[in-house]
């Protein structure tokens, strides 16, 4: 009889991530190169907006900790938007179930993404927000997992995981032997130049989502 277990209970560490789903780390900086290279320029509109964006969390931030919801509603959400992740071609699932079943085991893992960003058959994004007394490394684990429910193995899926002090983005490939890569960590509450590469990147996996889309 098969058991169902909760993803936030049995992915806590990277090494069970990697473990459960034989995933392995890449770190050629020819594997995830959407956060390094050819990112498009921003436009001065976007610029203003964005430094509103960060202008406005800083202000709440300034206060004092902020929880997870907090961070998704001044932070993620309108990153998101002014990506513009939530316009077409793209769609957005909240609380999106996902279900695991793992090879040779009669375990299923189970969980709920907070915000899933897809382009018909491709997952673009999978949005993992943090309280801010958090560290971004703590989503990790179960950012993975969430990926590796992706069920299209031909193209490669992104996440962001965010505490809205920082962000780290990640990439995982199911073409072959499962693997991951993660960006260094953008600064965006001490810095509005990591703000805005951040949103370059954004940027980025979105067009490559869009493009791989219309090859499927």
């Amino acid at each position: 009889m098969s058991q169902t277990t909760a993803i936030t209970d049995a992915i806590t560490t990277l090494l069970a991530a990697e473990q459960r789903f034989s995933l392995i780390r890449n770190e050629d900086t020819s594997f995830f190169t959407e956060w390094r290279q050819d990112l498009p320029e921003l436009t001065p509109v976007d610029r203003t907006l964005l430094a509103d964006l960060r202008r406005r969390y800083i202000y709440h931030r300034s206060a004092g900790q902020l929880l997870e919801s907090t961070v998704t509603l001044l932070f993620a959400s309108p990153l998101l938007a002014l990506t513009g992740f939530y316009d077409p071609p793209f769609r957005v699932r909240a609380e999106e179930s996902v279900r695991l079943i793992l090879q040779d085991s009669e375990e299923i893992l189970q969980g709920r993404i907070d915000a899933l960003v897809v382009c018909d058959a491709v997952w673009v994004i999978i949005l993992e927000s943090k309280k801010t007394m958090l560290s971004i490394w703590s989503a990790l684990p179960q950012a993975l997992a969430y990926l590796m429910g992706n069920p299209n193995l031909e193209q490669p899926c992104f996440g962001m995981l965010t505490n809205g002090d920082e962000i780290v983005f990640i990439k995982v490939d199911k073409s072959g032997l499962p693997q991951y890569a993660v960006s260094r960590v953008f600064a965006t509450l001490g810095s509005a130049e990591e703000s805005i590469d951040a949103l370059r990147i954004l940027r980025q996996i979105g067009i490559k989502a869009a493009s791989n889309n219309k090859n499927i």
